[in-house]
Order: C-alpha cells, then sequence, then structure tokens
C-alpha cells in the first residue's frame, strides 16, 4: 500500500473513531431516541425524566455539534458532489433548524407561558428529518465499499460505541428515576372511618365519588396556587381566588352551619354538604364522627379548588354532587420536593403538556350537564328521615326555560356563557375549537370569577382583590355587564325589569292602586335562585306628595336590618315535619315548604298595593315652611290638580337574611348583609277636585 493510500486510510479511520466523532454522534442518537419516545410513548415519569434529559443533553449538544459541523464541511467543502455529500448537506440543514427550534422550546419551557404551536411543530418535523436525512447519510458510509480492512474495523467500533451510548443513555434515565422522590400521598380512609350509608358509599349522603370509590390524599386536589405562580394561569388563578368556588368551604355561614348539623346528626351526615361546598375535606375523609375538624386546611383554603373542577370524570344530572372525581397522573415535582419541585414541574408541564391538556381539560366542562351536579339539590329520607323533596335547581330551569334550543347554539344561551364571559387574555388556555362561535386563535378565555350573586362573603373574608369583584358583582346583578357573545340573544337593560300600573289621577280620599310588574328579562334560571330561605329579595315602594313627605311605604329596611312586615318578597319558607320554620339553613330537618316565590326565565310577576290618597296640602304663593323653620320651595303643581304623588319602586336584593347572619355572627356584630337595588321604577299621579 502507498503512503497516500495509507493517509486516506487514516483519515477514514480517524473519521469512525475520535472522540469528537463519538460524542456528537452519541448524543444525537440519544437526543433522537428520547425525542421518539416523548412523542409515542404514554406519560409516565420515565418520559418525564427523558424531557429533562432531552432538554439538558440537547443544549449541551450545540457545542460539539457545531464544532464538527464546521471542521467535517472544512473537510469535505471541496470534494466532488456525491450522493454522501448531498446527504450530508441535507442532514447538516434539518439539523441547523433542529437545533435552532430546540433551543426556542426549551426557552419558551422555561421562561414563557407555554411552548408556541409552530416552534413545536417545527421542532418535531426537523427532528423526524435529521434521522432521516442523518441516517441514511450514515448508512450510505456504512455499506460503501472500503479500501481497506482497517476502515470496516472503525465502523464495527464506531457502531459498538453508539450501542454503549444507547444503554447508558438508558442508564442515566433509570438513575434519574430512581432520583425523584416519593411524594408521599396516603389516599386512605382513616382508621376510624365511619361508613354511616354502607361500605360502596363511603361518601354518602352526598353523591360525589371517586374512580374506585377510594380515599384521596388532599395534596391531589390543592394546591391551587401552582397554577397562578408558574408564569401560566395568573389572571384566571386571580379570578378564581376571590370567587365562590374558592370560599365554598370558608363561608362562615356554611362552616357555622356544617357544625350545628354535625352537632345533631354526627358529623358523618356532613358529608351531604361536602361534595360541593368542601370536597376535598370529603374526599381525603375529613368528615368523620371522630374527627372536630370537619374541614382540612386544604380543603378550607381552597373549597372547589383548580384541580377538583378539572378532575371532574362523570357528571349525573340529578343534583347533589353527582360526579366522579378522577384525578390525572400528575407531573415530577408538583407535589413539591423543596425548593427545586416547582421549577421542574412548571417546566415539565409545559416542555411536555400533552398530559395536562388532555386530563385538565375537557369537552365535558363546556356542558350545562357538568354544572347540573352541584346546581340542582334534593333532600332525601337519607338525610331529613321522611321524604324526598327539591331544593335548589338552577339547571331544570334553564333546560325548561326559552334559554335553550336543543340542537341549535345560536339560539341557545348555555350556563358558561353568562357566567363565565369571554374576555381578551394571553393565558395559555386562550381559544378554543369546540365552541360553534370560536377558534383556537380567537385570543379569549373565559372568566373564572363565576359571577353570582354573593356581595358579603369576599368582603367578609378580605379576599385580595375582593373590592374590584364586588363592584363587579353589583354589575352583574343590575345586568349592566356587556356580553358581546351572547348580546344578540337577549335583551338590553336589567336583569330583572320593573314597571308601575295606576292611575294618572286620583281624587283626595281615594283609594289608589299601584301594581309593580317585575320581570326576569335576563335570568337563565329562576329568579332568584340559590338557597331561598336565606336569600331575600323583595319590592320596596314609596309614595310621597308634592311636599316630598311620605304617603305610603312598604319594604323598607328597619333599624334593626329587618325588612318591614308585609313586603312583596321572592323567598321560601320550608318547614320541618312538626310545621316549625326552617330558619337556620337547616335543611336536614326539611319536609316541604309552606310558601314559595320566584320568577321562572321570561315570567313576570306583581305586586298590588292600595293606600288612601290623603287631602292635597294647601298651596302657597312661593313657598312652604317645614319643620324647624326651614324654607322648601314649593313643588309645582299644574292647573287644575290640588297636588301630586310620587311613586318609586325598587327591587332589592340581598344575599343572606338578617334573622341567619345574627344566629352565625350573633347581634352584637351588627353584621349585615349589603343591599344592591336591582332596578328602579319611578311615576306620578295627580290629585285632582273633580273628574
Amino acid at each position: 500500500m502507498s503512503n497516500h493510500d495509507n493517509a486516506m486510510d487514516a483519515r477514514e479511520n480517524g473519521k469512525w473513531s475520535s472522540v469528537l466523532v463519538t460524542l456528537v454522534m452519541g448524543m444525537l442518537i440519544f437526543e433522537a431516541l428520547t425525542g421518539l419516545s416523548i412523542y409515542f410513548l404514554p406519560f409516565s415519569v420515565p418520559n418525564q425524566i427523558m424531557v429533562l434529559l432531552h432538554a439538558a443533553i440537547g443544549i449541551a449538544f450545540l457545542v460539539p455539534a457545531t464544532i464538527y459541523s464546521a471542521k467535517h464541511w472544512i473537510k469535505y467543502k471541496s470534494s466532488p458532489m456525491s450522493h454522501y455529500k448531498l446527504t450530508g448537506y441535507a442532514s447538516l440543514l434539518v439539523l441547523a433548524v433542529c437545533s435552532v427550534s430546540g433551543v426556542v422550546v426549551t426557552y419558551q419551557a422555561l421562561l414563557a407561558t407555554r411552548m408556541s404551536p409552530t416552534w413545536d411543530l417545527i421542532h418535531l418535523v426537523s427532528t423526524f428529518l435529521v434521522i432521516a436525512g442523518a441516517g441514511v447519510h450514515i448508512v450510505l458510509l456504512l455499506i460503501r465499499k472500503v479500501a481497506g480492512q482497517a476502515e470496516k474495523a472503525a465502523q464495527r467500533q464506531f457502531v459498538v460505541r453508539m450501542g454503549t451510548s444507547i444503554i447508558l443513555g438508558a442508564v442515566l434515565v433509570a438513575a434519574g428515576m430512581l432520583a425523584v422522590p416519593d411524594a408521599g400521598l396516603v389516599d386512605e380512609f382513616p382508621a376510624d372511618y365511619v361508613y354511616a350509608y354502607g361500605d360502596d358509599r363511603p361518601f354518602a349522603p352526598s353523591l360525589a365519588n371517586t374512580t374506585g370509590g377510594t380515599a384521596l390524599d388532599p395534596r391531589r386536589l390543592s394546591n391551587s396556587e401552582s397554577c397562578g405562580s408558574s408564569g401560566c394561569h395568573e389572571e384566571i388563578y386571580k379570578e378564581w381566588s376571590v370567587s365562590a368556588h374558592r370560599y365554598s368551604a370558608m363561608d362562615p355561614a356554611f362552616q357555622t352551619i356544617q357544625k350545628v348539623m354535625a352537632e345533631q346528626n354526627g358529623a358523618e351526615s356532613t358529608r351531604y354538604c361536602g361534595g360541593c361546598h368542601d370536597p376535598i375535606s370529603l374526599f381525603s375523609g375529613s368528615k368523620n364522627v371522630f374527627n372536630d375538624e370537619l374541614t382540612n386546611l386544604a380543603g378550607y383554603q381552597e373549597g372547589v379548588s383548580c384541580i377538583v373542577c378539572h378532575s371532574v370524570k362523570e357528571t349525573d344530572q340529578k343534583g347533589n354532587a353527582a360526579f366522579i372525581v378522577g384525578t390525572p397522573e400528575r407531573y415530577i415535582g408538583e407535589f413539591s420536593y423543596g425548593d427545586i419541585g416547582k421549577p421542574v414541574a412548571d417546566f415539565l408541564i409545559r416542555a411536555y403538556p400533552r398530559q395536562h391538556v388532555e386530563s385538565l381539560g375537557k369537552k365535558l366542562f363546556k356542558t350545562p350537564e357538568y354544572c347540573a351536579a352541584c346546581h340542582k339539590q334534593f333532600i332525601d329520607e337519607e338525610v331529613n328521615n321522611v321524604g324526598w323533596v327539591q331544593l335548589q335547581n338552577q339547571y331544570d330551569n334553564w333546560r325548561m326555560s326559552h334559554w335553550n334550543t336543543p340542537g341549535d347554539p345560536t339560539k341557545t344561551i348555555e350556563c358558561r356563557e353568562c357566567h363565565m364571559p369571554l374576555q381578551e387574555s394571553n393565558d395559555p388556555a386562550a381559544g378554543d375549537s369546540f365552541d360553534y362561535n370560536r377558534t383556537l386563535a380567537d385570543g379569549k378565555a373565559r372568566s373564572h370569577r363565576f359571577l353570582g350573586a354573593n356581595q358579603l362573603v369576599p368582603a367578609l373574608l378580605e379576599l385580595e382583590g375582593h373590592e374590584e369583584h364586588l363592584e363587579l358583582t353589583e354589575k352583574w346583578l343590575r345586568g349592566e355587564i356587556e356580553i358581546p357573545e351572547i348580546a344578540d340573544k337577549w335583551a338590553q337593560g336589567s336583569a330583572v325589569g320593573l314597571a308601575l300600573e295606576m292611575p294618572d289621577a286620583v281624587l283626595p280620599g281615594e283609594a289608589v292602586p299601584v301594581k309593580v310588574v317585575v320581570t326576569s328579562n335576563k335570568v337563565g334560571h329562576d329568579f332568584p335562585t340559590g338557597p331561598l330561605d336565606i336569600i331575600q329579595t323583595w319590592v320596596e315602594l314609596t309614595v310621597t306628595d308634592q311636599l316630598g313627605d311620605t304617603v305610603y311605604e312598604s319594604g323598607h329596611v328597619e333599624d334593626t336590618n329587618f325588612i318591614q312586615q308585609g313586603a312583596f318578597m321572592f323567598k321560601a319558607e320550608p318547614v320541618d315535619q312538626y310545621g316549625n320554620l326552617i330558619d337556620r339553613h337547616n335543611l336536614w330537618e326539611m319536609v316541604g315548604v309552606r310558601y314559595r316565590r320566584s320568577l321562572f326565565p321570561g315570567f313576570s310577576d306583581a305586586a298590588a298595593y292600595s293606600f288612601e290618597c290623603p287631602t292635597a296640602a294647601p298651596a302657597t304663593d312661593d313657598v312652604v315652611v317645614a319643620d324647624e323653620g326651614q324654607r322648601v320651595e314649593e313643588f309645582a303643581i299644574p292647573a287644575g290638580t290640588e297636588g301630586q304623588l310620587t311613586v318609586t319602586a325598587r327591587l332589592r336584593y340581598r344575599k343572606i337574611d338578617q334573622y341567619l347572619l345574627n344566629f352565625v355572627f350573633g347581634e352584637d356584630t351588627l353584621l349585615t348583609s349589603p343591599i344592591t337595588d336591582l332596578s328602579e321604577a319611578t311615576g306620578t299621579i295627580q290629585v285632582v277636585s273633580s273628574r
């Protein structure tokens, strides 16, 4: 063999045996295999370890790969074009694209709120192209006819080293798995847990259940704060954190009533309330006869947490929390392992989001049937020892109303469209292709305030941001919040409107009939709705003469914060089996109602009043003198009349009646529920001397 041949053979041997080649090709094979595993294999701890290693080794790969590519190009750039050189150039090009896109998606997973779908797709496609291009390039080199045995030996050693690199990669993944600490979750009921309603119904009388009927460690359903501190769902977390879903367990009225129920019927009876108000405590087994703390800390702080809602797999329209929770397999670090756990979990969720999206984002959430599980309630013999009684039922109210046109979403308004209105958002959850009028790129997300009708508790608990939330709640109650998504489906103006029907003129001493017509314009279910034994909505009527003196009144709030007797009121008066009024929300004793008044969607009701028209005050030239020498400008009286009556009606609302507040907090606190005026109507009646 000539010196030239020896030099060529040595050069080819070096190409296969150099440390740089071994390092680059070994890392490239590891990246290719882990990338394929991440994409094709199910979510698992090994795959999560591979995501972490894939990102770390991918970044480390950039330096040796750049050096090798530069040297390789310089070495062969002057060689004649061949299929070897062509596949090499193609491989180099797609490797560059894959590397750049890998850096971008790694940066986004580390520091942004989400990976860009475009960059993710580029990285995925370029990965397959690298595998194809580099694979063909290497295979062609391996199978070509070579000049000497030395190069064949070098090639065999190269293949062995690549095989060794695969084994080392597997060892690295296994070591990573062993390094993941046990979260220490305890999915078991307490040893003294009482199965009061049968071994097969551990959470009864609530209809809530878990897959398999097993207990859940409270950590599985809590830590909503992590959703807001990850940089992903900050806006949604902020909205939820002051919502009724968040404070459903810490509500002082709930806590007091739950305690009374436990004292009377046993702690296990409070499971009836737990499915909707306190699911974390319910599923962890805290509502047990031997446990003084019926609500554990996580349940108290989070109520209906993010994970509780997003872990629901099935619902039933019968209500009483008729849903099944199946907690998803969680990411490494979600249960926190010191300072490193949270950043690792956040990175994995963004870099490997498939499990997060598929397990927590379901089409079920977008249906009214999902809401029906809790927003429909009944009492039966298991609770009241008598029989079945329907309580609040927002779902069937809506289902049977004009707001629901089955099969035609363009004519239907569903729960989420009202209570979770769309808003501009940069949240990763923005966009939705399931709704008939939305797209994945619409840049909107649904509000998680779940605006409703509680103007008391957020301020009472001093929840962060309660001022803004209460302002929005007031506007919501009055129907003043614009919802463009459904603007063409309902009327403008008040959610519940008022209109006055009364004579244009009356004689002094004559009986004056006044009718206040209340119409449910924009409410998707009965108005009012919820626990009507404690909610109060009433008409306040005030009639004044031309001097401003009150002629007649009804429905005014007294100094004790109770409402005048005889007021026209929407409410319910439930009773126990002895006919006693249920006035402390002691629903476990309820067997029926002696009075109930509410408005079905689109319907009207009327409050009728009658009072005697007073004798008109004598007219004076310019002024009348009121008490204590005050001069008051005379009310302008049209010619031919003796006076004028001004009639003002207000529809008023408060969340909790004064009797229950006094029971929960004591009269000495002077605490009362804020009152919202939902709508108002004013008119005048002329007082004439003759007709």
